[in-house]
């Protein structure tokens, strides 16, 4: 290819683009990442390196982030041992302690800083200034589910073109404590309260396949009916279900559209937003 063809080719990729710049300026996009897509230092700059993109070009991204396996090797660290009921984490007065050291001193501020350290502007805030709660079930200990999310820091961010970044952590309103909460239902809520006009959630899953171990199956468009057809044909199972649920609860509440994409394919959600086939697959209504 010569110099020329390749400098056309990267007009045609902007141009490409364009129309999907136009139409989402100034909306808000609430993106959840977690997995393995938090773990490669690489990936992890890509992925920032995007946000800073979304964020030039007039969209305003919105972070939760997870934390599971930093959290299980700090308790490790502690001589704690990591404990799990259905997918939920086992988290008493000790281990409530770590997943906030954790979250706030470790994970949170090193996603700020290389938002920041890549032109970008970001601005950590805690889950607790944000996400309000109550506990689930009692032999969880302090694990709880988001009943209302306060917009106050979160706009006021967007408002000074900051990048909000959330961690998923929510104040106990029966007695002001912490409580451990699922990211990815962390984000489906505050994404509900914000009317996102998308919800991206950035994994180590391609999307919905028919085959797992076969990434040529993957669907790139879902809706209420196909996912109950693929649940009963047992193609949704497992953790996907939660996901797809909480993907179609946040839809009925006023988001735009849900994507799943694997966070650890190179710029991600560049090619899912402003590419016309997208790399993941899409749930809307």
């Amino acid at each position: 290819m010569t110099d020329l063809s390749a400098q056309t080719q990267k007009a045609d990729v902007l141009l490409e683009a364009l129309p999907y710049m136009q139409g989402f300026r100034g909306c808000t996009f609430l993106i959840k990442v977690g997995g393995s897509a938090m773990e490669d230092p690489v990936v992890v700059d890509q992925f920032l390196r995007d946000v800073v993109f979304l964020e030039a070009v007039g969209i305003n991204p919105v972070i939760v982030h997870g934390g599971g396996k930093a959290i299980s090797k700090a308790m490790q660290e502690s001589g704690l041992e990591a404990r799990f009921i259905n997918g939920m984490r086992v988290t008493d007065e000790e281990t409530i302690k770590i997943v906030e050291q954790t979250l706030a001193r470790v994970i949170n501020p090193g996603i700020v800083e290389k938002i920041n350290a890549f032109g970008g502007k970001a601005v950590g805030i805690p889950g607790t200034e944000v996400f309000q709660g109550q506990r689930m079930k009692a032999e969880l200990g302090w694990v709880g589910e988001v009943t209302d999310c306060r917009l106050g820091l979160i706009q006021a961010a967007v408002a000074g073109e900051f990048v909000p970044v959330v961690s998923p952590v929510a104040r106990d309103m029966a007695t002001g404590k912490s409580l451990n909460v699922n990211a990815d239902l962390a984000a489906c809520a505050l994404a509900t309260r914000l009317q996102a006009t998308k919800l991206i959630y950035l994994s180590d899953v391609r999307g919905v396949m028919r085959d797992p171990k076969d990434e040529s199956t993957l669907i790139p468009s879902l809706d209420e009916r196909s996912i109950a057809e693929l649940k009963a044909e047992g193609i949704i199972s497992g953790g996907m279900i939660p996901k797809v649920d909480s993907s179609l609860e946040s839809l009925r509440g006023g988001v735009g559209k849900v994507h799943l994409i694997d966070g650890r394919i190179p710029h991600a959600l560049i090619l899912e937003i402003f590419t016309d086939l997208g790399i993941g697959t899409e749930i809307h209504l």
